[in-house]
């Protein structure tokens, strides 16, 4: 259960990407939290609501008039997660590059569509819901294979470099963020590898034990979503609470 001892009670959550994986665990997680009284569902695809105070929306990240309507209709939040990301799409042919000869434009264009102009595009239009002088955090799923830093093998040029396209944004974010809510935090979000269509055709090389479940990897976020201050804001945190340098 998300205890959120760090809000106020009886707050209102979004999750982005409600349909997938971790979004619909981070919901459900959410909604049996004493501390939330309604969560915006947003996904490409109808979700069961099954709740009634789950209200559901569909939007495509990728469109940003169905981002605005959709923001429209929440009213004042303090908690927004977006848990959406491609890695991978059999559809079109998506897959991690092993080389620069795998380099594609129409790709390219879709994995910083999904993985980084989304999320900018929905911090836009709701980032100024939050309250002026109260708790509010924006936490964006990344992924540690988008640190520069960290990167030693190379490879997967689409995936890293959209996910480090998206840390710089959260950076920039929670800069302008901070001029006007101070007490708002702007974060990355890093769950490690978790059991999700996403993961699923590289789960062989993961160690025994180091596979997560979805409600694993939600519950991991929101204690550390729970436990950042606004000094915090800007940085990307691992499921374990340490800081992932850009």
């Amino acid at each position: 259960m998300a205890h959120l001892h760090s809000f106020p009670e009886r707050i209102s959550a979004l999750v982005v990407g409600a349909s997938g994986g971790i979004g619909a665990a981070f919901a459900r997680q959410l909604l049996a939290s004493p501390r939330v009284d309604t969560v915006h569902a947003w996904s490409r695809r109808p979700i069961d609501k099954g709740d009634p105070r789950l209200l559901s929306d569909v939007v495509d990240i990728t469109d940003e008039a169905a981002i605005e309507a959709a923001a429209a209709r929440l009213g004042d939040v303090r908690l927004v997660i977006v848990a959406t990301g491609l890695l991978h799409d059999d559809a079109t042919g998506l897959a991690p590059e092993k080389t620069w000869r795998d380099l594609d434009f129409h790709k390219l264009q879709r994995s910083f569509a999904i993985n980084a102009i989304g999320p900018a595009l929905v911090a836009k239009h709701v980032l100024a819901r939050f309250p002026r002088d109260e708790r509010a955090v924006f936490a964006a799923i990344s992924a540690r294979v988008g640190s520069i830093s960290d990167n030693r093998l190379g490879g997967w040029y689409g995936y890293r470099a959209s996910k480090a396209a998206l840390n710089q944004m959260i950076r920039s974010l929670s800069i302008e963020l901070g001029r006007t809510r101070r007490e708002a935090v702007c974060i990355g979000l890093h769950p490690d590898t978790v059991d999700t269509p996403l993961s699923e055709p590289f789960q062989g090389n993961v160690p025994e034990g180091a596979l997560f479940t979805p409600a694993d990897a939600a519950s991991r976020l929101l204690t550390v979503i729970d436990g950042v201050m606004p000094a915090d804001s800007g940085n990307v945190f691992a499921y374990d609470g340490t800081i992932i340098q850009p």
